[in-house]
């Protein structure tokens, strides 16, 4: 249980959401970034979870979003980078603005949010205090449909390494690279065979292994530096 509250960008929907409610079910006070308006904030809001607006696709949008953070308060316990953007690469014209903005999101608004909020942090009055980037199992291993998307994960990747060196001892920061823990709205059940054939576990388990995940590395006061995986055992395959 935390007083300080934990920061969970891109937090409205899917795995973003469900690590937000298991950590109010967990008594942690919870501050939310959410890029548009959704039915699902209203649930959020009525439980105290403080929404904060923010486009992340410009780096106007998140020195703003950071500027009403501080506003909104002035401690975190944690944050946890989960904003993300699956934007299939664009042989078009377009190409060049679509890693622009994969950039910004993935890689850009941690790195801001990071300098420009280590001061909340280490206003925290507990001696736990994290940073925790949501990475990809692709950061690794590439994508044929997806490279800009992996270029940029792999990319949070090295942030993780550089920002556990700056901030060591006193701020811990590690990321968590799942592969497929949930199917989407239009995955049918012949998408969900094909998905589950990849990992040796032979599953789809949901989002939370990922909270599993994320609780071990808020609670453990000697790890930093990692990227863990949480991938069924792709690599086996």
């Amino acid at each position: 249980m935390s007083a300080s509250p934990i920061l969970i960008t891109g937090g409205a929907r899917r795995l973003g959401r469900h690590c937000a409610e298991r950590l109010l079910d967990d008594g942690h006070p919870v501050i939310i970034s959410y890029r548009r308006e959704r039915d699902e904030l209203e649930a959020l809001r009525r439980r105290g979870v403080a929404t904060l607006q923010a486009d992340f696709a410009s780096e106007a949008g998140i020195l703003d979003f950071i500027a009403r953070l501080k506003t909104e308060t002035d401690t975190l316990r944690a944050i946890v980078h989960n904003a993300s953007d699956w934007t299939p690469d664009s042989p078009g014209d377009d190409a060049g603005a679509n890693f622009e903005r994969l950039f910004r999101v993935h890689m850009q608004a941690p790195y801001l949010i990071n300098l420009h909020c280590r001061e909340l942090l280490a206003a925290c009055p507990e001696p736990l205090r994290d940073i925790v980037h949501m990475s990809d199992y692709v950061a690794r291993r590439g994508s044929k449909k997806h490279v800009a998307y992996a270029a940029t994960k792999a990319g949070l990747d090295n942030l993780t390494l550089s920002f556990a060196a700056m901030y060591a001892p006193s701020i811990q920061v590690n990321a968590i690279a799942p592969a497929l823990v949930m199917l989407g709205e239009d995955d049918d059940a012949a998408y969900a065979e094909k998905a589950m054939a990849k990992s040796a576990m032979r599953m789809i388990p949901g989002p939370g292994v990922v909270y599993q995940s994320l609780r071990y590395l808020l609670d453990n006061r000697y790890v930093t530096g990692v990227t863990l995986p949480v991938d069924g055992g792709r690599h086996l395959r």
